[in-house]
């Protein structure tokens, strides 16, 4: 356990001084916070720009409703890049440049490697989801109205998943391959196919994606819930993580 718990340290120095982790904070953070902002002022900035008054009045007023669907879709879209981009090289770009096997050298099992690598982005986007969901709602409330606020931390645990569930599948790229263009690749091209699987409403209901339209309703319609997405969600990211282990422990370096 004192293995792990170096290997997360490293992980997270090494986040931080590439400033991945400053990046990933700052961008989310400040999408968190522009959302009701943007949410709140859309129709006056259309009506300030010449001509677009007529478009402006065409808007309806904002409401609390537009402020949580701009803060949904912003942080969903942004968070699933840095998912992605994030992981790509974690696993392949240090078998690329040796560090790897240096790194195991040492008696730190390679379960405890991988597990490092996964608790250091799970840790990221937890502080980048915290900041940013604290922005967004104290904004929110400010503009609109301020949400009861143990949906609002139950919304960006749901984002938290469905960020998490990428960023697993690209650490499990990462680790099959030796390119993090590949690694890219595959993740992008899975998050392809699942948007055309997820055409069937029967279907979307248990894929990840539907972890986004859960936190919107649970401000609108707080009964409903998915937990066959939340299921499905967790053991893909349970599956990805075993298989990269599974993988890893075999591969040559």
């Amino acid at each position: 356990m004192n293995l792990f718990w170096a290997a997360l340290s490293k992980e997270l120095r090494e986040q931080w001084r590439t400033y991945r982790l400053l990046v990933t904070v700052i961008v989310l953070s400040l999408f968190g916070l522009l959302s009701p902002l943007l949410a709140y002022f859309t129709p006056q900035i259309l009506g300030a720009i010449p001509g677009g008054e007529a478009l402006g009045e065409l808007i309806p007023p904002p409401t609390v409703v537009d402020a949580i669907g701009q803060y949904i879709k912003n942080l969903s879209q942004f968070a699933i890049l840095f998912a992605i981009l994030l992981p790509m090289g974690s696993v392949s770009g240090e078998k690329e440049r040796g560090t790897a096997a240096l790194v195991l050298s040492k008696p730190l099992p390679r379960g405890a490697f991988l597990m490092a690598k996964a608790a250091a982005f799970g840790l990221v986007f937890a502080l980048s989801l915290l900041i940013s969901g604290l922005a967004g709602y104290y904004y929110t409330g400010l503009l609109f109205e301020f949400l009861p606020f143990d949906r609002w931390v139950a919304m960006n645990g749901l984002l938290w998943l469905y960020t998490m569930v990428y960023a697993g599948l690209t650490l499990l790229f990462s680790t099959i391959s030796r390119s993090q263009a590949v690694a890219a690749g595959l993740s992008f091209a899975v998050l392809l196919g699942l948007s055309v699987i997820g055409i069937s409403k029967t279907v979307a209901v248990y894929l990840p994606a539907q972890l986004v339209t859960w936190s919107a309703t649970l401000f609108i319609q707080p009964e409903t819930a998915y937990w066959g997405s939340l299921a499905v969600s967790t053991g893909m990211l349970v599956a990805a993580l075993l298989a990269a282990w599974l993988i890893f422990r075999r591969q040559e370096l």
